[in-house]
């Protein structure tokens, strides 16, 4: 601790010092103040070379507008991300500054970082990496138009304006297509949306998947929850949603067998009728808020509704746009239900 505080204080005071000088005094002249997603007010002195993500969100939309060469650390967990082998491979041997729950400050400030990237749940450490005079942007993606501003936020701090406009201009025009291509459908299937760890978690309304369903045409069977992470329901709940489909999100621990076995499921419509899917694991988690979810709409979309979006169709989509955001070649034949 004592070590810690010490590090803490002698960065503070060259940053005091630097501030004092003409040469500080001008950059804050030069730079600009963005609003982060928690409505703080961040100075951007200088567009930011350093980047620490704290976030596997960040870090893939880092890599999508061209700045993972920026990138000088990231959050704990690099090498269970497949995206980050195919896409951006130096990130595995990046220095880790841990997790969401236990986020290590004191080597996030050793990486040196003229901008950090964290969950909107790491405040208190943005606070103090703030008060050091770090720039730090809180991010919060849990609907289509933050996952937007969190993008062009990113992409102002670090000089890929242009990149950005290209990728929410694409991800907004495809998610009209998909509202567009649901717009008359009526009897719309209530879909229960699973939790990574276990399926007696699900997504409330409060967070991004449940936007996810909606724009693929379904009602989220879980969108009477408050919430902004997994809630925990019993059998009994269950049962009483009574789902038309099962989605077991990329990251699940379990698989579709163990829902098929699970005798106290059996009397669920979406078991009875078969309709229990996975989403496809071999890229992202598509049912997060990182920039590649726009295929998380359409491969629900495929799912709902395949006489108005094929599977066929993804997997083309699939490949545009690995090719044109993340600049890589994939194989759309691992993707399917």
């Amino acid at each position: 601790m004592c070590l810690a505080l010490a590090f803490l204080l002698t960065l503070s005071a060259c940053r005091k010092s630097e501030e004092a000088s003409p040469k500080a005094s001008q950059a804050e002249k030069n730079g600009f103040t963005v609003i982060d997603q928690a409505n703080r007010e961040v100075l951007i002195e200088k567009t930011a070379e350093r980047i620490v993500s704290g976030y596997y969100i960040s870090t893939s939309a880092c890599i999508a507008l061209g700045l993972d060469s920026k990138l000088v650390g990231i959050e704990r967990g690099a090498a269970g991300r497949p995206i980050y082998a195919l896409t951006a491979p130096r990130l595995l041997n990046l220095p880790d500054v841990g997790t969401a729950r236990a986020f290590d400050l004191e080597g996030c400030l050793a990486l040196a970082p003229d901008l950090v990237i964290l969950p909107l749940r790491l405040r208190d450490s943005a606070d103090i990496m703030a008060q050091l005079g770090i720039p730090v942007l809180l991010v919060n993606p849990e609907n289509h138009e933050n996952l937007a501003g969190m993008i062009s936020l990113i992409a102002r701090a670090a000089g890929a304006n242009s990149a950005a406009e290209k990728l929410v201009s694409y991800y907004n025009d495809e998610k009209a297509v998909a509202a567009a291509l649901t717009a008359g459908l009526e009897d719309l299937p209530a879909v229960y949306m699973c939790g990574n760890g276990n399926y007696l978690t699900t997504a409330p309304g409060g967070m991004y998947q449940a936007a996810l369903i909606d724009t693929a045409g379904g009602v989220n069977a879980a969108a009477h929850l408050r919430g902004d992470s997994w809630a925990e329901v019993s059998y009994e709940q269950l049962l009483a949603i009574n789902p038309d489909v099962f989605v077991i999100p990329a990251e699940a621990l379990y698989s579709k067998e163990d829902i098929f076995s699970d005798a106290r499921l059996a009397q669920l419509n979406a078991v009875k009728e078969g309709k229990v899917y996975q989403m496809p694991r071999a890229f992202e988690a598509w049912d997060s808020p990182v920039p590649s979810c726009i295929l998380g709409i359409k491969w629900m979309l495929s799912v709902l509704h395949g006489s108005v979006y094929s599977m066929e169709s993804l997997k083309k989509d699939a490949a545009f746009f690995y090719r044109e955001f993340y600049r890589v070649e994939i194989d759309s034949g691992l993707i399917g239900k």
